[in-house]
């Protein structure tokens, strides 16, 4: 797949919600639109940054040591690896995404940390080829306990490709005591105009946006075991006082499979 300047990308524009320069015009003027009608966007997107680390020095903390984040965007603060390995220092990470900016960017960032880290270009709709790539095995043990991140990505999938027939191809591959991680924004309690407007901007990037409710959200979870507090808003996940984003547009949680 290649690069394509005049198609909005969901992880270039989240780069620029960032703060990130890893963008084309394109992408800033699809993620304006998006702040024009939720005007609390930015705050939005590192409220999920800040869940996703929280999450892994959670787990880290707890002893997981492999973790594979899928659709994980541009580099920037406080990656997983980072993350992670200020607990573990020999921590492996994957990260997965399809866009090949992602690919250049994150292998150049990760150029002396090959041994423990690397970069795969795949589609989330496409389970297999995700999990049986070989650099991804490489680096992870399946006969060990693994952190799964989908951490705002599956809002990106609509309906037609099935996302809770993904979930379940994802969590079967969990062994015993791997862990699930999963944000996503949500149309429950959520103001119905910033909805529609945000999910017409997203219809011409390359990939839509869909918000769903708490309850279909919670189905991606189906056969694991909510770990405490189970299904909830990002900033009331383990909140460490640096809390500063609260904006309730997204429902999370971190699930242990029996």
């Amino acid at each position: 797949m290649g690069i394509d300047p005049a198609t909005p990308s969901p992880a270039r524009m989240y780069d620029y919600f960032l703060g990130g320069k890893d963008n084309f015009p394109s992408d800033r003027e699809a993620a304006d639109k998006v702040k024009a009608v939720i005007p609390n966007t930015y705050d939005i997107v590192w409220e999920n940054r800040r869940f996703l680390q929280r999450t892994v020095r959670h787990l880290a903390e707890r002893g997981v040591r492999q973790f594979i984040d899928i659709g994980a965007g541009l580099p920037t603060q406080g990656n997983v690896h980072q993350i992670a390995q200020e607990v573990i220092p020999d921590a492996r990470v994957v990260y997965v995404d399809n866009d090949p900016i992602v690919l250049a960017h994150g292998r150049a960032l990760l150029a002396e940390n090959n041994n423990t880290t690397t970069v795969v270009q795949a589609d989330l709709r496409d389970p297999a080829t995700i999990l049986e790539h070989p650099e991804l095995r490489a680096l992870i043990d399946f006969e060990q306990p693994f952190a799964l991140l989908l951490v705002a990505i599956f809002h990106f999938i609509a309906d037609e490709y099935d996302p809770e027939g993904l979930a379940a191809a994802y969590r079967d591959v969990l062994p015993s005591g791997g862990y699930l991680t999963l944000s996503h924004l949500t149309s429950t309690g959520a103001d119905p105009a910033g909805v529609a407007a945000t999910e017409a901007v997203y219809q011409k990037a390359s990939s839509p946006i869909i918000f769903r409710p708490k309850d279909r959200i919670e189905g991606f979870f189906e056969g694991l075991d909510l770990i405490d507090p189970g299904l909830v808003h990002l900033y009331d996940w383990h909140p460490d006082g640096d809390e500063e984003f609260r904006t309730g547009w997204l429902y999370g949680g971190v699930a242990r499979k029996p």
